[in-house]
């Protein structure tokens, strides 16, 4: 598997080839609590980074979920959308959101490694 890399709105991103993966991460999951809706964006929609490709419900918000890089939406994870809890459950396996042809891969390297985002998440929940 690819490295994980990072956004500051609290998503992941993994790369195989041109086609990234991304979802929200576990402290992502822990700031909202148990979730218990998911919206995906359409297959074949295009989004660009940064912009808005889904929401997330939890017993205690709504929150967007953005894309940290643009491309066209190739595949979305039904079984999250059928059992939102799995987010919470996995969120940086299984419980994926969606994958994107990317667009241009240079976009990859505004976003942080594990280390740079652990550090950041630590500070911005003080």
């Amino acid at each position: 598997m690819s490295e994980v890399k990072f956004s500051k709105e609290h998503e992941w991103i993994t790369l195989e080839g041109d086609v990234a993966t991304i979802g929200i991460t576990k402290h992502a999951t822990e700031m909202l609590g148990d979730i218990v809706f998911a919206e995906l964006p359409e297959k074949g929609s295009t989004v660009e980074k940064d912009g808005t490709a889904g929401v997330v419900e939890s017993t205690k918000a709504a929150s967007d979920v953005y894309t940290p890089v643009s491309g066209e939406v190739v595949d979305t994870n039904q079984s999250i959308v059928d059992d939102p809890a799995k987010i919470n459950e996995d969120p940086e396996g299984g419980a994926w959101f969606f994958k994107l042809k990317i667009k241009d891969s240079s976009e990859l390297d505004t976003l942080m490694n594990k280390d740079e985002y652990d550090k950041f998440a630590k500070e911005t929940s003080n």
